[in-house]
């Protein structure tokens, strides 16, 4: 067998970077927990009608077939795909159980998405989402639009990670400003505002001209709305002073006003009101986020989401939602790539117990035992080598103590291999630090 090669865009990580994986996951699902989100996990893969229904993502889906033809054809396992995020499965996952959730329904899920897209830095082909929605039947309250940043904001900043700052936008605001104006294709005027971090302003404006139709003097009033930038309500002065009314424009000002606001009493400079701010996927319909990570903003968002009223619906009963997602994988790589997140060693064990022979291993077994059974990482040293041996293997693989069972009647002794000390043990009450105990992630 040849050399494997790896796959561009579906990142391996080490066991020391997997375990500051799970360190930073079990961080953020505690989080969750504490505002009173409940674990859910839907299926890898969608019918490709209800993936491709919503958004510009047909490029981005991953087929899924099987290597042999299904002989029932159209009806059969190539229609289905990879999700491309958790918000489109979560919202088929409400319809089907519709009759068995309780209204408002909040659930938390972290889970591996797919999407075909270039790989880069900090962009990847199969990921890790950890996504927070609340939904409610036929109509969702707008404090619960307030409350994603709140929650995002003590997720990522219980995390050994730099501080962040999440941009609010209302789609309202932009959708009633261009329709005030008399552009008539707001969604196409948003997807053109949406690229204005990419391409700027001047190329945006020949966007707007193309694909909304925009006048000179329109695409310039749309660029004065996306320059809008504020740490508190007084965006929405800035909004009034462009002396363009509609009555969508008033209650989009009056929903992000709140979002600023709680979020403002919550946490100081957490959120900015940014109104360039749009988000490109069609189903969001209010307040929109994007995080960006501080010294990291050139990689743009590592957390976004949205208000979505209409994609979830049966009959005249719907189910509108928000939802906010953060891009695990996406954060993590970028760290790693910069060398900002450590662990201080590469495996969970605390302790290895020498073994003085093979025929004594037995009495090192029991002592791993003793020590396992009060939490204490212990692994058994894989030969009966000279110690001298047995602790060069410690060092190799990270582990802090050596625990030599004694012999003879003598007592056991557990040495610290990093600075040396030695001292009598006995494997029902000694404890390492607390420290120790397990990795420290830094």
């Amino acid at each position: 067998m040849s050399k494997p090669t790896p796959i561009s865009g579906f990142p391996e990580w080490t066991p020391g970077q997997r375990m500051i994986e799970q360190f930073v996951l079990d961080r953020i699902r505690a989080t969750f927990e504490l505002y009173g989100f409940a674990p859910l996990e839907t299926r890898a893969v969608e019918p490709l009608d209800q993936l491709l229904r919503k958004g510009e993502t047909s490029k981005e889906v991953y087929v899924i077939r099987r290597l042999h033809a299904d002989a029932e054809g159209t009806g059969g396992d190539d229609q289905l795909g990879l999700h491309f995020d958790l918000t489109v499965p979560f919202a088929r996952y409400v319809l089907e159980n519709a009759g068995k959730l309780t209204f408002p329904f909040r659930r938390y899920q972290i889970q591996k998405v797919w999407r075909g897209e270039r790989p880069q830095e900090g962009r990847y082909r199969e990921f890790v989402q950890a996504d927070i929605d609340i939904v409610d039947r036929d109509t969702l309250a707008p404090h619960h639009e307030a409350e994603m940043p709140l929650v995002i904001g003590d997720a990522l900043g219980a995390l050994p990670i730099p501080p962040v700052t999440i941009q609010v936008n209302n789609r309202k605001i932009c959708e009633g400003f261009y329709r005030g104006i008399g552009l008539t294709d707001p969604e196409a005027t948003l997807r053109a505002v949406d690229k204005l971090d990419k391409i700027g302003p001047a190329k945006v404006a020949e966007l707007l001209a193309q694909t909304a139709g925009a006048s000179e003097a329109q695409a310039k009033a749309c660029l004065a709305l996306a320059e809008i930038s504020a740490p508190d309500a007084s965006f929405a002065d800035a909004v009034r002073a462009l002396g363009v009314t509609d009555p969508l424009l008033d209650e989009g000002i009056e929903e992000l006003v709140r979002v600023v606001e709680t979020a403002a009493e919550h946490s100081p400079g957490l959120c900015v009101a940014d109104l360039r701010i749009a988000r490109g996927l069609d189903y969001y319909t209010g307040t929109v986020y994007e995080t960006q990570l501080r010294g990291y903003e050139r990689f743009g968002s590592i957390c976004s989401g949205g208000r979505y009223d209409n994609l979830a619906s049966a009959g005249a009963t719907s189910y509108p939602g928000v939802g906010i997602s953060i891009g695990v994988t996406r954060l993590l790589g970028l760290l790693f790539g910069a060398g900002e997140l450590s662990i201080s060693r590469e495996v969970p064990t605390a302790v290895l117990v020498a073994v003085t022979s093979e025929e004594r291993r037995g009495a090192s077994n029991r002592v791993a035992e003793a020590l396992r059974r009060r939490g204490v990482p212990t692994e058994v040293s894989p030969s009966a080598a000279k110690f001298g041996k047995q602790i060069r293997y410690a060092e190799r693989r990270g582990i802090p103590y050596v625990w030599f069972p004694g012999v003879d009647g003598a007592p056991d002794e557990v040495k610290d291999i990093r600075s040396g000390e030695q001292v009598t043990a006995g494997a029902g009450e000694w404890m390492p630090p607390r420290e120790d105990v397990k990795p420290a992630v830094g």
